[in-house]
């Protein structure tokens, strides 16, 4: 029976990446109701993400109620893209950004009203603080999402769909992530909008550095509760559930500290000091910061991959089939048989 489904998804990230071409993409898979990330981080390159295993495997977790979100991958630095959720103004922005020499490689429609885009500003990997100074100069230009604007951050991959239950549509199915551009290219001016950002990072390197240096906490409790607000703000907890469980986010904002490589003594002190209202009634506080670091250290380590020299890390999806010529697949046509599948 032939798979419309398989060939439309095939069709759309074919498209996404050759528009926003990269040697590594790293793919994350995060579940819309527990908000756990499936287990383990992958780099792949466009051709694997393309073979119809792969596409399955996606299209299966995408069913299960995961997120399917994707990053030009560039280790500790930014591949050279900037990426803008525009909540307010959809096209009229859109246009707006290629008038001023911005214009986007991929938009993308993540749900009615809200949109993605993805823009070249260079063909060189570029420094975090340089990548975060202009997804913030951007951002603010175009009435983007700030607390979105980041060095790193990740964006959805087109062909499949949105299970943000408050993305529902009226019938009550979750939206398709639609393409609704793709074209491959640099921003015009994304050379000038480089050379401004190390500018102002070199005059005010304490205002442009990149998320790691500017909320890690120093050691002082003094610091700790506007570093923990810091980074409830950056995982965007308060705008995903307005009553926070404390307890939830205590492990998340750990993780992600350690994650980065903070000592876990400063974690612990960080959640002392910072976490609202904490001991918040715990019968015994320390115990509790020893579980919930036990809790992040064990996830860190079930989601850790080694380094890019093994190309791609296996902990998920589907083992790989023979190495084909590099991007080969993203151009090819699909499966003979159009991703055709029996049923039983």
């Amino acid at each position: 029976m032939f798979d419309y489904g398989f060939l439309l998804s095939w069709q759309a990230i074919r498209r996404q990446l050759a528009a926003m071409p990269c040697d590594l993409y790293l793919v994350r898979l995060i579940h819309q109701t527990t908000r756990r990330a499936f287990p383990g981080e992958r780099l792949w390159t466009a051709t694997q993400l393309v073979r119809e295993a792969t596409i399955r495997f996606l299209r299966l977790r995408n069913r299960e109620g995961c997120d399917i979100y994707i990053q030009p991958y560039a280790g500790s630095c930014n591949a050279g893209y900037v990426l803008l959720d525009l909540d307010h103004g959809g096209a009229a922005a859109v246009n707006l950004m290629r008038a001023h020499g911005h214009a986007p490689c991929v938009v993308l429609q993540t749900s009615f009203g809200h949109l993605q885009a993805w823009i070249r500003v260079s063909a060189h990997p570029l420094e975090p603080a340089i990548a975060g100074a202009i997804a913030k100069q951007l951002a603010c230009l175009y009435g983007a999402d700030l607390a979105s604007a980041d060095w790193r951050r990740l964006g959805r991959l087109a062909g499949f769909t949105n299970q943000k239950p408050l993305r529902r549509q009226r019938n009550g199915t979750a939206p398709w992530v639609r393409l609704l551009y793709a074209e491959l290219g640099w921003a015009s001016r994304g050379a000038a909008l480089v050379a401004a950002a190390q500018c102002r990072v070199t005059a005010h390197p304490a205002h442009d550095q990149p998320a790691r240096d500017r909320l890690t906490p120093a050691g002082h409790p003094s610091n700790a509760g506007e570093v923990y607000q810091a980074w409830l703000h950056r995982l965007r907890i308060p705008q995903r559930f307005p009553q926070p469980d404390w307890s939830i986010a205590d492990k998340w904002i750990a993780l992600e500290l350690l994650r980065q490589g903070d000592p876990p003594a400063t974690v612990e002190a960080l959640l002392r000091w910072g976490s609202p209202g904490f001991p918040r009634g715990h019968a015994d506080p320390a115990d509790y910061l020893r579980r919930t670091l036990a809790c992040a250290l064990a996830e860190l380590d079930r989601s850790a991959f080694p380094a890019p020299r093994a190309r791609c890390v296996a902990p998920w999806g589907p083992p790989p089939g023979p190495r084909p010529t590099p991007s080969s697949d993203v151009h090819a046509p699909p499966p003979a048989d159009g991703g055709a599948r029996t049923s039983t």
